[in-house]
């Protein structure tokens, strides 16, 4: 582990360097990215530096132990060694855990899909429900949530909804939302006071760049429409919505939330590049086959991940087996204890599997 805590330092000492440099300060998208990485290693180094005093510290005070007589100065000094070796501890586990190589793509931006599954008109309703969650969550975040394209459901809520979420680590933590978000309630036209089961399917994707996925225009086939809104009716009276489909994989994308039809290809364009990033990746996984499913999950749209029971106020998360009774704080947009729950339980998983050496 020391071996690659001074391969650190001695990276965040060339990055320094680097970004002071002419040409990287010329070039915003590599000073971007030079300051990015320093940032990051930064945060190792500092704990690194301060692990490496408590090991100096360790060696002076074994030293005290071994030439000192006198009884108080000796029981002293084996108390601050019982604190030392305790910090030690606490510090290497930090530092393990920081260690762990990141998803490359969680300092990205993410697509957040929302479509309603079984259940009808009530998952529909759901599907309203959890874009509200997430929207709030956003908001305490200060993420910027687009919303890109959307269909109605007839009784409330939405058959579908698309967004764009940018900010901090956004596809970091949001990630984990990837999956079925399973309802059980009363529903509103519901006369017996059945409680039913509904679901709504969210699947987060990291947006990605030109320069991540490569398209060939020539695939591509656009179509132009007027923008709709609830029950269809149009509005505005130019063609700015715009419809991409692909013909090679026969992803449709649609986005109609700008004024300007550019505007509108390009964010559709961003979408298209992260569904067939996702279906490039998901062949990967299951052409290595070998890849242990992780505890929390592969991020599977189709993996059964939490249930919201409404008459028990209860949320359960069935990755991790973690429940919470506050079901209306949680649709408030109060996740981060799910999140953190998760990112630490695959951060441990990660750990135990092997991955880092001493």
């Amino acid at each position: 582990m020391l071996d690659k805590l001074e391969a650190i330092k001695d990276r965040f000492e060339e990055v320094g360097q680097l970004i002071i440099q002419p040409d990287a300060m010329s070039d915003m998208g590599k000073y971007t990215k030079l300051t990015k990485e320093y940032k990051d290693l930064e945060k190792v180094v500092e704990v690194y530096r301060e692990y490496k005093l408590v090991l100096e510290n360790l060696q002076s005070t074994r030293a005290i132990l071994d030439k000192e007589k006198d009884p108080d100065f000796r029981e002293m000094a084996k108390q601050e060694l019982d604190e030392l070796r305790e910090k030690q501890e606490t510090m290497e586990s930090d530092l393990r855990a920081m260690l762990i190589p990141k998803d490359p793509n969680d300092s990205k931006d993410c697509i957040l899909e929302i479509r309603s599954g079984t259940g009808g008109d009530e998952a529909a309703i759901f599907a309203g429900d959890l874009f509200r969650m997430y929207q709030r969550f956003c908001e305490k975040q200060n993420w910027n949530l687009t919303v890109l394209d959307l269909t109605f459901g007839t009784a409330g809520g939405y058959k579908e909804i698309i967004s764009t979420v940018s900010g901090a680590d956004v596809y970091g933590m949001l990630k984990y939302e990837s999956g079925v978000h399973r309802v059980q309630r009363v529903p509103a036209t519901e006369t017996q006071g059945r409680v039913h089961t509904s679901a709504a399917t969210v699947a987060v994707l990291p947006e990605m760049e030109e320069v991540d996925v490569q398209l060939d225009m020539n695939d591509i086939r656009k179509d132009t429409y007027c923008s709709s809104g609830p029950g269809g009716q149009s509005v505005n009276t130019t063609y700015s919505a715009v419809r991409l489909t692909h013909t090679p994989t026969g992803i449709v994308v649609t986005c109609q939330d700008q004024k300007s039809q550019i505007k509108n290809f390009e964010k559709a364009l961003k979408v298209l590049r992260s569904r067939i990033y996702e279906i490039e990746l998901a062949k990967h996984n299951e052409a290595v086959g070998a890849q242990r499913k992780s505890m929390v999950g592969s991020g599977d749209r189709s993996d059964k991940i939490r249930t919201y029971n409404y008459p028990q106020s209860r949320v359960t998360d069935h990755r991790i087996n973690k429940t919470v009774y506050n079901l209306p704080d949680v649709m408030e947009g109060n996740i981060e204890e799910f999140i953190q729950a998760l990112r630490f339980a695959e951060n441990a998983e990660k750990m135990k599997s092997g991955g880092m050496d001493d």
